[in-house]
């Protein structure tokens, strides 16, 4: 795995600052499936892999002393540009899983996510007015709100894949989450698990879904992020034997100043064609049907060559155009360097009165 060193401004406050993590972009014809298989994944360089050699354990004062033949895990988070979604793939081995019982009482991946960096406390436990962490009214005013906390369930057997800790348990259904896992060991016994899940970030997340706020993802983005494994070896314990996490800050779970910075990458540059054409538009003023273009394309560009539609061109990298009558057009930009030529046309987008 290779860290990102960091020196900006936008993710100040978060733990770990001397370094951020990478979250891959898949290309939109590469969606992982969510189906339990890592196969889809098999695009992602291992430098977006994170292992147990990032996660500190700092519950139960055991140290830095991991153990794979005892617990080992790899995670690695991908997103799709369009789309306001994470992707996971947890792979992991344990020595021993626990998962009998209806309650907590189970190997847990816990994941902490703010989509918008606005950092503080997320559960009602932590509120800051002290007098209100015991009140139910704050858990629905309050927890899970601009920032969201999945307990996990490594496997779920007779249960929801997550918990979600917050006022919002809608958030782990679809159309905003989704989870699949694979293994073929039983209770008590060790192996290896796979789970693929998605999830959906909010800015604001209350309990009623018509209100939320979706955390819009663009590529360079900061976005706040950590995780835990809480491990179960001892079937008589009543709790977990291990807290490993990857803010090296306990306080992780509750508290998104707490989480570590997560990067929203570019897309690899094998995977894209080395010169593709693509713009977009905005109508400036409907009356005088004023257009203002914008070139998106992508490599190394020496030539722009637009045509609106109505017989009139420009050569200009972000043209602005009056059309002089109204209608559909069919508008097309070609894009030239040294790598080729590449040409995207759009139908009848623009349609002016």
């Amino acid at each position: 795995m290779v860290l990102l060193p960091y020196f900006g401004s936008d993710a100040h406050g978060l733990e770990r600052p001397e370094i951020e993590f990478k979250i891959f972009q898949f290309p939109a014809d590469k969606i992982p499936r969510i189906d339990g298989n890592a196969d889809d994944w098999s695009i992602v360089p291992k430098s977006y892999v994170i292992g147990s050699d990032q996660l500190k354990e700092t519950v139960k004062g055991i140290g830095d002393g991991r153990d794979a033949k005892n617990l080992d895990v790899a995670v690695t988070v991908g997103w799709v540009k369009g789309l306001n979604q994470l992707y996971f793939l947890y792979e992991a081995y344990d020595n021993y899983w626990d998962f009998a019982a209806t309650d907590l009482h189970n190997d847990i991946f816990e994941v902490v996510v703010d989509g918008d960096l606005s950092g503080g406390p997320l559960i009602r436990q932590m509120h800051p007015v002290e007098s209100l962490r015991n009140k139910l009214e704050t858990h629905f005013a309050f927890h899970g709100v601009h920032a969201q906390n999945y307990h996990i369930f490594t496997p779920a057997e007779g249960k929801d894949w997550a918990m979600v800790w917050g006022s919002q348990p809608w958030i782990k259904d679809l159309p905003f989450a989704n989870a699949a896992a694979k293994y073929n060991f039983r209770h008590g016994e060790s192996g290896r698990l796979i789970l693929e899940f998605f999830i959906t970030p909010f800015d604001h997340a209350p309990p009623e879904p018509s209100r939320a706020i979706v955390s819009k993802l663009v590529e360079d983005k900061i976005i706040g992020l950590s995780w835990a494994i809480l491990d179960y070896d001892d079937q008589q314990s009543k709790s977990y034997s291990a807290f490993w996490n990857l803010s090296h800050k306990t306080t992780m779970y509750g508290n998104a100043s707490d989480l570590v910075a997560f990067r929203l990458m570019p897309l690899e540059s094998s995977l894209r064609k080395p010169i593709d054409a693509d713009w977009s538009f905005q109508v400036v003023e409907n009356s005088v049907r004023t257009v203002a273009f914008r070139d998106l394309s992508y490599g190394n560009i020496s030539s722009w060559k637009w045509d609106f539609g109505d017989g009139a061109t420009s050569e200009d990298r972000h043209p602005t155009h009056r059309y002089e009558k109204s209608g559909e057009f069919v508008v097309t930009l070609t894009v030239e360097g040294p790598a080729g030529k590449s040409r995207r046309s759009k139908v009848w987008d623009v349609t002016l009165q």
